[in-house]
């Protein structure tokens, strides 16, 4: 299988497949309460039946290019995702998102993972525009988005039941005209 480097500090993007169903456990065990502040992925991956069939579900959705997962691995060790939870290739729009465990969390991987999956959906697979969906308490989310160029389109209130309380979200979103313009401007600066 394929690894992309994120960078000179050992980060990889890699696909996460079922047949990492225990890694993912052990990482999701890491991380329980830290991933579970904002999203519901704990409540799902709470043992080794769950994490195979979260990873299937996900293989289940490729197959029919309706979604698309991927680790982030720091050092050989899954640490983190970032993901395509919705994908419409006829309509142009898809949704993507991310969680870290706690040990990796303010390095830039979802950020540099991100980038390399916007790049893909915009530029491989003709993508118009990819949506960011974070609970507005999720800070760590909302700064991903900006540092993606993403614009704040929006704020669903309190939408999202989440371990009991009523959460927000807020809807970020970046279109591939601005995405292009976005990279051209950083490659511009890079010369």
């Amino acid at each position: 299988m394929y690894a992309i480097s994120l960078g000179d500090d050992g980060a990889e993007l890699r696909p996460l497949e079922v047949w990492h169903a225990e890694e993912l456990l052990a990482h999701i065990d890491r991380g329980r309460e830290f991933i579970g502040r904002h999203i519901s992925l704990p409540e799902v991956v709470c043992d080794l039946e769950g994490a195979r069939s979260w990873l299937k579900s996900y293989a289940d959705r490729r197959a029919v290019d309706g979604g698309g997962l991927h680790g982030i691995w720091l050092d050989g060790k899954l640490v983190g995702g970032v993901l395509f939870r919705v994908w419409d290739t006829p309509g142009g729009v898809c949704e993507a998102g991310c969680w870290l465990e706690p040990a990796a969390a303010g390095r830039g991987l979802v950020a540099r993972g991100m980038r390399v999956l916007l790049d893909w959906a915009f530029e491989e697979r003709g993508m118009h525009r990819v949506e960011w969906h974070a609970s507005s308490a999720n800070e760590p989310s909302i700064n991903v988005a900006r540092r993606l160029g993403m614009t704040r389109e929006g704020v669903l209130r309190e939408n999202f039941p989440h371990r009991g309380v009523r959460t927000s979200t807020e809807i970020w979103a970046v279109l591939a005209p601005e995405w292009r313009a976005a990279r051209a401007r950083t490659a511009h600066g890079d010369h």
